[in-house]
């Protein structure tokens, strides 16, 4: 049996309280139903009783909040931070703004919290790559562009992103196939290999595929993760658990268990970037 990695950095958390309906009115109407899967209270303290049995020493937060709320979202779990023993890192949010202006003054809003270093688009949106400008208002200040984009979309994402071969780009969500099936994965497969063509600054976070197939289990999702490691290398890939968004699928340690399977036949320097070292690098915690 392959050993466990001797230590977590989880790249993909959310921390939130679904009692509070301004911020996350998705989750409240099941919440008040009983609660079950990703609709419950999910704080720091929760987060580390389920994850207890694989060392995590480190974790990052993204934003999950809707639209402006998510960036006071990045601002209080900054402040709580110390006392509730996490997120060590925040992906922040860009949602939808009238102008260029007032996307990069959220962005430098959430610059005051130490933690912040990036942001993911937030609501509906025409594309799933900001513009041009907001792009390069993110390379500036030295920010994470986490690309939220479904394999149909990935393609028209790299072309987007090509000019900004100096912004750090994180494809969220192992590229966020709707469904395990061959067209599915066909599409998927010239989207991946497109996005890590651009160069190292791009890199793969290995997470949510338990939300469309609805299992954890290593024989559905390894072709996934074999590929998206293929194309991009264990320097540029990471494991994240996205809970307690893929809990409904099974519990963090089958999660961890499938993910430990299989990489069960790498060297233990590709297992440390993938399931800390890469993390620690791209969020520079």
């Amino acid at each position: 049996m392959t050993e466990k990695p001797t230590r977590v950095v989880d790249a993909h958390v959310h921390l939130w309280d679904p009692a509070n309906k301004d911020w996350y009115p998705y989750l409240a109407p099941a919440f008040e139903g009983g609660g079950a899967g990703m609709y419950r209270h999910f704080d720091a303290a929760t987060y580390r009783a389920e994850s207890a049995a694989w060392n995590v020493v480190k974790f990052v937060n993204v934003a999950a909040a809707t639209g402006p709320n998510s960036v006071e979202e990045t601002l209080e779990l900054d402040r709580t931070a110390n006392e509730q023993g996490g997120p060590t890192a925040i992906i922040g949010g860009l949602p939808p703004a009238d102008t260029v202006d007032q996307s990069i003054a959220m962005l430098d809003r959430q610059m005051q919290a130490p933690r912040f270093r990036g942001v993911r688009p937030m609501g509906p949106l025409g594309s799933p790559v900001p513009d041009d400008a907001v792009l390069a208002a993110l390379r500036d200040r030295q920010l994470v562009f986490e690309l939220m984009a479904h394999p149909d979309q990935l393609v028209d994402a790299a072309v987007r992103l090509e000019p900004f071969g100096d912004l750090t780009v994180v494809v969220e969500h192992t590229g966020w196939p709707r469904a395990d099936t061959d067209e599915e994965r066909s599409v998927w497969r010239r989207g991946i290999a497109t996005l890590a063509g651009l160069g190292d600054h791009v890199v793969c976070k290995l997470s949510g595929l338990s939300m469309p197939f609805g299992t954890m289990a290593p024989g559905v999702v390894r072709p996934w993760l074999e590929y998206a490691l293929e194309m991009f290398g264990a320097a540029r890939c990471m494991f994240a658990s996205n809970f307690p968004v893929d809990s409904a699928a099974g519990s963090f340690d089958d999660l961890y268990t499938t993910f430990t399977t299989v990489t069960g036949e790498l060297d233990a320097g590709a297992r440390e970037k993938l399931f800390a070292g890469t993390a620690e690098r791209v969020y520079r915690i």
